[in-house]
């Protein structure tokens, strides 16, 4: 098999108008962002934003600091609307555990597919395929939802299923339950569930998937273009970058294969609301005043603290005896990266609708 070696990695920017660029690797020395479009005058929460970064640590076997350096694009805490750029250095790093895995393939790993396009894979931590990218987006997507707080706009991710431990009534959810445990799940009896599952599939050196359902209160109509920049197709984008996602849907989704028009089309009330949200928010990719809503599922974390086998980059048979710290479960340290990534793909949008409205006015 023939090695591509491409030389180069692209894809790493998100967004048209509110455009965020991550840059570094699990243990280089730092991660990092540049946020481009912020408009000017937004007054940053740094409490806010250290709250998120430590919700995306919960749980975590690597243990960060997670200290934001902020380098431009900001005055005395305010946004200048230049680009704002910051880094987080990568203080816990141990690049030892990774020593053995060099030329032995990680299954269902990003280590495969690397290796055959550009020619190399970073070990130390997997590099740009790790988890660890994710607390740059937690950043971006803060001041995202800090714009998006200017218009009431309010975004909130939540815990719904891990295996048998399920959440069955979304988007219809008790806020207040889900705030009172770690899981960000609406109901507390499930929650407890997913703690159990979770300490029984370490306890087997294991690893589990899960499913988050983000809600957006808010949204006004007219987000999103009809054809190839619906907001639907972008959102998706958004969550799917997410790593180890493997399945989005919104509204009804997938459940819509078992249903009829009759049962599912979202009737109006005089008031133009509809009886109904099936949709999800969304029709033909443009923003309808409803709720929006959406799911995404996690596979389960690849690297396993129990013997594999694989095979070596010489096509030999090996033993991947995997050593690092590596996650159970992705919930709930996902859900900050869920709601970063729903924040930065509307915050983009709306800047685009109000330019949009603003070159009417002109006209």
């Amino acid at each position: 098999m023939q090695l591509l070696n491409w030389n180069k990695m692209a894809g790493n920017s998100f967004g048209q108008t509110f455009k965020v660029t991550t840059f570094g690797e699990s243990h280089a020395e730092v991660i990092g962002a540049v946020i481009d479009g912020c408009p000017a005058g937004l007054a940053l929460d740094f409490e806010f934003i250290r709250e998120k970064l430590l919700q995306r640590q919960s749980g975590a076997k690597r243990q960060e600091k997670n200290e934001v350096q902020w380098l431009s694009g900001l005055l005395g805490g305010v946004t200048t609307g230049t680009p704002i750029a910051f880094v987080i250095p990568n203080q816990n790093i141990d690049s030892e555990a990774y020593q053995q895995e060099q030329t032995i393939i990680k299954p269902a790993h990003a280590h495969y597919v690397y290796w055959k396009k550009y020619g190399l894979f970073d070990y130390r931590g997997s590099g740009r395929a790790s988890g660890r990218e994710t607390a740059t987006r937690v950043v971006a997507g803060c001041i995202a939802m800090q714009y998006l707080k200017q218009f009431d706009i309010q975004i909130d991710a939540f815990t719904l299923e891990i295996a048998e431990a399920k959440v069955d009534a979304f988007p219809d959810i008790n806020y207040q339950e889900a705030q009172q445990n770690a899981f960000f799940c609406p109901d507390k009896l499930v929650a407890k569930k997913m703690a159990e599952i979770i300490q029984q599939t370490e306890k087997e050196m294991d690893t589990i998937g899960c499913k988050v359902g983000c809600i957006v209160r808010g949204l006004p109509i007219g987000l999103g273009e009809p054809v190839f920049d619906k907001l639907s197709a972008d959102l998706a984008k958004a969550m799917m970058s997410i790593n180890a996602a493997k399945a989005f849907d919104y509204g009804i989704g997938f459940d819509a294969v078992n249903k009829k028009g009759s049962q599912v089309n979202d009737l109006y009330n005089t008031d133009f609301s509809t009886k109904t949200n099936f949709s999800g928010g969304i029709l033909a990719g443009i923003s309808n005043a409803e709720l929006l809503y959406c799911t995404v599922v996690f596979k389960p974390v690849p690297t396993l603290m129990q013997d594999q086998q694989t095979i070596d980059h010489e096509g030999n048979t090996a033993v991947l005896k995997a050593k690092g710290r590596h996650d159970v479960c992705l919930a709930p340290r996902v859900l900050p990266v869920v709601e970063a990534m729903a924040a930065i793909c509307l915050a983009d949008h709306l800047l685009r609708f109000n330019a949009y409205k603003n070159d009417n006015r002109r006209s």
